[in-house]
């Protein structure tokens, strides 16, 4: 369904949002992060989602060369850690009317 695509598509941002308020993150990391909480997402919305929330301000982002590889490395913006709070008010609210 694509309510439920677009209801997981933002708590992966927020999920985003709180690692890298937390220190550095890289796209594997995440996905390995997201699996292990049950969440099979693709490289083609997990990278998509990091470069529009770097895009929008939320993130800033770091290529380095690791193991012969590129990868680009992430932070919250204060941007981001700002969006992230104003996220926990809201969810903490929502989910705890609708689980009541």
């Amino acid at each position: 369904m694509a309510i439920i695509r677009e209801i997981f598509l933002g708590f992966i941002k927020v999920h985003i949002l709180h690692h890298a308020s937390e220190g550095e993150i890289c796209g594997v990391e995440m996905m390995e992060e997201l699996k292990r909480h049950g969440y099979a997402i693709s490289p083609g919305t997990l990278y998509p989602t990091l470069h529009l929330l770097e895009r929008e301000g939320y993130l800033k982002g770091e290529e380095r060369l690791v193991a012969g590889r590129r990868r680009r490395y992430y932070r919250a913006t204060e941007k981001g850690r700002k969006a992230l709070e104003e996220a926990k008010v809201k969810i903490r609210e929502l989910v705890e009317e609708v689980l009541e």
